[in-house]
This record gives structure tokens, C-alpha cells and sequence, in this order.
């Protein structure tokens, strides 16, 4: 069992020296990625619904 603590203090020493090592992004950078995001959400959220309406109305128009 002790074996195991150690493994998991291990670990989270591990993590801790990891993220000290990944780059941030800074406040500038990370509206700009916001922004693509939720546009790139917005713009297929429009797609998905126009395609799905297509579809629904042209198996209507068929039955």
C-alpha cells in the first residue's frame, strides 16, 4: 500500500513540473482562440440546422 502512496505523490509531483513547463497563452491570445471557437460553433450549429431542415422538408415533400 505505501508503494502505492508514493506512486501517486510521484505523480502529482510530475504534474506540477509539467505545467510549470507548458506556455500559456496570454489574455490577447486567449479572446482570439474565444472568439474562433465560438464562431466556428456558431457556424456549424447554422450548417447542422439549415442541412437538418433541408432533409426534414424534403421527406415531407416526398411523403
Amino acid at each position: 500500500m505505501a508503494g502505492g502512496v508514493r506512486n501517486i505523490g510521484k505523480f502529482f509531483q510530475d504534474v506540477v513540473k509539467e505545467m510549470k513547463r507548458v506556455s500559456w497563452p496570454n489574455r490577447k491570445e486567449l479572446t482570439r482562440y474565444t472568439w474562433i471557437v465560438v464562431g466556428t460553433v456558431a457556424f456549424m450549429s447554422v450548417f447542422f440546422f439549415l442541412v437538418d431542415y433541408g432533409i426534414s422538408t424534403l421527406l415531407r415533400f416526398l411523403n
